[in-house]
């Protein structure tokens, strides 16, 4: 496929494009939109909007557009789910990746999983509990909702989850977030089965490139379920906890600066 064909691929600044990020969810296409824009103004960056509704599928659509639109090896800088795809992608195309950025990911190991669940609750009120609960109950239940019903549903689970990850949060700037609810659904299923056993750490094993976490302090997601992890499988490992900040340090209003300023220096 050549470049011009790829429809689900922003780009930001001039290339070569030597940098992708890869947003989360699964399924919330764009949300990395505000860092690109920050980090284009001296390189050029990618941005893949996966579609696929598989982890099989957008690693492909990863490896795609990073072949057709990039100049690897690439710096990929992978924000929650994002960091995972990456890890994957960097496992089984090491000519693609020179180096992998992780940022607010899952904890790698079933063990510690729970804890982001339990975190998050205890920081909402009761009716922001129970509204939780059940929007959780629709999205990983058997019944089929309408796509209006899951896409409302996922947009107000983030705005409630939002609350429980963020430290002092920046009122954020606009951003277009498409959310697919399928994608959210389907991958997420596999990834986690892959974590329950145990395979999506090993992959850790066959990273060559350096590899670098970042994590804030107040993310539900736990910093010792990425740090100790990835530290016993890892060939290259480093690991940044940002005091003060939440699960997206960009909007935080007292880690943005340092976030930004780790990602500078690691991308020189």
């Amino acid at each position: 496929m050549s470049e011009n064909e790829i429809i689900d691929l922003r780009r930001h600044g001039r290339p070569p494009y030597t940098v992708a990020l890869l947003h989360g969810g699964p399924g919330a296409r764009g949300e990395m939109a505000p860092v690109a824009r920050v980090l284009s103004s001296s390189r050029g960056v990618l941005e893949p909007l996966q579609r696929a509704t598989s982890v099989r599928g957008q690693v492909e659509e990863l490896r795609r557009d990073l072949e057709a639109a990039g100049d690897p090896p690439m710096a990929l800088i992978g924000f929650s789910w994002g960091g995972w795809l990456g890890f994957i992608l960097a496992a089984e195309h090491p000519d693609l990746v020179g180096k992998l950025i992780l940022v607010g990911c899952a904890p790698f190991e079933e063990r510690r999983a729970s804890a982001v669940h339990l975190t998050r609750m205890s920081r909402l009120g009761v009716e922001e509990r129970r509204e939780a609960s059940s929007i959780l109950r629709l999205l990983e239940g058997p019944e089929v909702a309408g796509a209006e019903e899951m896409d409302a549903a996922l947009r107000r689970l983030g705005a409630i989850f939002s609350k429980a990850d963020s430290y002092d949060p920046i009122l954020p700037e606009s951003v277009d977030v498409d959310l697919q609810p399928e994608a959210f659904q389907a991958v997420w299923r596999e990834a986690a089965e892959l974590r329950k056993s145990g395979r999506l750490l090993e992959l850790g094993r066959r990273i060559e490139c350096p590899v670098v976490a970042i994590q804030g302090e107040h993310d539900p997601h736990p910093a010792e379920g990425v740090r100790l992890p990835l530290s016993s499988v890892l060939k290259s490992f480093r690991f940044f906890l940002l005091q003060e900040s939440g699960h997206k340090p960009w909007i935080e209003r007292r880690s943005r600066d340092k976030f930004y300023q780790i990602l500078d220096h690691e991308l020189r």
